[in-house]
């Protein structure tokens, strides 16, 4: 499975990385695919390419704050699954639930 997954909190800085480095070693110890973007107190980081939005199976938005440039998923919205980033660090086996 291909994921893709955007991560930011409140304060952009523990709970953002936090969680993204969940999800990376979540998928990579189940065999998926996945690539992180973060939103914290440096700006976008590794920011999501349109063809890697396109073929993902799934888009996670881990976040507690709003997206930058959500406009890029607005044609995906079937694929999007919404935690907030604790809920993730905690188990981030929620997102195939």
């Amino acid at each position: 499975m291909k994921i893709v997954a955007i991560t930011s909190c409140a304060t952009g800085i523990a709970h953002t990385y936090m969680a993204a480095e969940a999800l990376k070693k979540f998928c990579k110890k189940n065999h998926h695919e996945c690539k992180v973007e973060t939103q914290g107190a440096l700006g976008i980081e590794n920011q999501l390419k349109p063809y890697e939005i396109e073929a993902a199976d799934l888009i996670v938005f881990a976040n507690d704050v709003g997206i930058s440039k959500a406009e890029r998923f607005d044609k995906y919205k079937d694929k999007i699954k919404k935690f907030s980033p604790h809920d993730v660090i905690k188990d981030p086996s929620i997102i195939l639930k």
